[in-house]
């Protein structure tokens, strides 16, 4: 898509039209190229024989559906997001919860540096303390070796940057250092460079602390590779014709506190995130399991697991939601950059940086968050779920073509969403 060409994320009617229609829509809108259009659309986009390359034992293709959340500003700029997810009411929730946002400004977003971490273990010493401080003392030598196996990384302005040393003096298995190598990775996931970046520095542990070096391996808990996104919304804008802003608004934050201070909610709480952070990043071609590895771990950082979105209420009475999380995606390599839906979707939204990737999906992630938290201060999470799930259910039941949407709106209105009872629908109808 053209740098400068400006885009509108709010797409009248986009719900109400046909596939194609929508797809028509989003490449005017995008300025997509016809062979973007057919990879979205996932005519011939994976191949047999482009996946028999892309992992082992290929059988064939396994497809999901692919939508596109609307609405969203994300530091003053319009996005398209495209999202692969099975699950009914996502695309919609973020799209919804992004139409709010839009109009008290939308999302504002940030990052840290994309560094990436890779560890060293170290067993068999003796002095564990002192061999981490021969380990520090050597560290110019560590990092010009690291780097000596990356040079085009470092020519891009990346590569390892410092190093850290942890020590285990109580191990079960005896005394253990683990060394850190920190390493900027520039626009990849990382995990390729700071692995090789690893076990090219391994001799040189082993020479200065005397020990044997077992694992060289990155780790998934990027947390100097974050990734944040703010929301604030007035209490007017948060109304319902049901229920007004400041009950919403003291919902939200009561839900959000008991996320806070209980696992067992905060589990679920955070699944909700995830329900937006990886739809996009299987969209993209990312790793959605290191992703998630490390958003859990992150959340469990003070010793409890928590909720890893804060929502409170500022002076003038707004309510602003923060989401920070470690967002370890790439552009270069992998599935990103063999796969042509995964390119035509970074395309659609206009991409420019693999932070730029990581602040647009943490942005989805809160939008999702916040239609969960709504949902549950109001109505129940059913509600809308079960609305959007009935045509699901109708599918499941033998509908076809219009009679999907039928049934589906007469079980929704029935508010009895039951796979026997859309065949009984359908049974009458015939």
């Amino acid at each position: 898509m053209d740098q400068a060409q400006k885009i509108s994320s709010r797409l009248e009617g986009y719900r109400n039209k046909a596939p194609n229609e929508r797809l028509d829509q989003l490449a005017t809108a995008t300025g997509l190229s016809q062979g973007d259009s057919a990879a979205l659309a996932g005519q011939g986009v994976l191949t047999v024989e482009r996946a028999n390359g892309m992992i082992e034992n290929v059988i064939g293709i396994f497809e999901m559906p692919m939508g596109v959340a609307t609405n969203f500003t994300i530091n003053g700029d319009d996005i398209l997001i495209p999202m692969a997810v099975e699950e009914p009411s996502v695309v919609a929730a973020a799209s919804y919860m992004a139409r709010i946002a839009r109009d008290n400004g939308g999302f504002v977003t940030s990052s840290t540096l994309p560094v990436m971490r890779a560890q060293v273990q170290v067993i068999g010493v003796t002095d564990p303390f002192g061999a981490r401080s021969r380990i520090l003392g050597a560290k110019e030598r560590i990092i010009e070796t690291a780097n000596s196996r990356d040079a085009f990384l470092v020519k891009l302005g990346g590569g390892c940057k410092d190093i850290e040393v942890h020590v285990f003096p109580e191990s079960r298995r005896g005394p253990m250092v683990v060394m850190h190598l920190l390493v900027d990775v520039r626009d990849a996931m990382g995990a390729n460079a700071v692995n090789t970046m690893a076990e090219a520095v391994a001799p040189i542990v082993e020479e200065v602390t005397g020990g044997s070096v077992r694992l060289r391996i990155l780790s998934n808990l990027a947390d100097l590779r974050l990734s944040r996104a703010t929301v604030t919304l007035t209490e007017q804008s948060l109304a319902t014709k049901e229920f007004s802003g400041r009950r919403i608004m003291d919902g939200i934050l009561d839900a959000y506190e008991f996320a806070r201070i209980d696992p067992y909610r905060a589990a679920t709480h955070n699944k909700g995130i995830m329900n937006g952070v990886d739809p996009v990043v299987v969209a993209t071609g990312n790793d959605w399991r290191a992703i998630e590895a490390g958003a859990h771990a992150y959340a469990a950082r003070s010793g409890q697991y928590t909720s890893l979105t804060t929502w409170e209420e500022d002076k003038e009475g707004r309510l602003v939601g923060t989401l920070e999380m470690p967002m370890a995606v790439g552009l270069v390599g992998g599935a990103t950059k063999t796969h042509p839906a995964a390119q035509a979707a970074l395309r659609v939204m206009n991409v420019k940086s693999a932070s730029h990737l990581g602040e647009i999906i943490v942005a989805v992630g809160l939008a999702q968050n916040m239609a969960a938290l709504r949902a549950l201060a109001t109505e129940g999470i059913q509600r809308g779920h079960m609305a959007l799930h009935a045509r699901n259910i109708a599918i499941a039941a033998g509908a076809t073509g219009a009679d999907i949407e039928r049934i589906a709106a007469e079980l929704a209105r029935l508010g009895d969403v039951r796979t026997d009872k859309a065949r009984e629908l359908l049974e009458q109808s015939r």
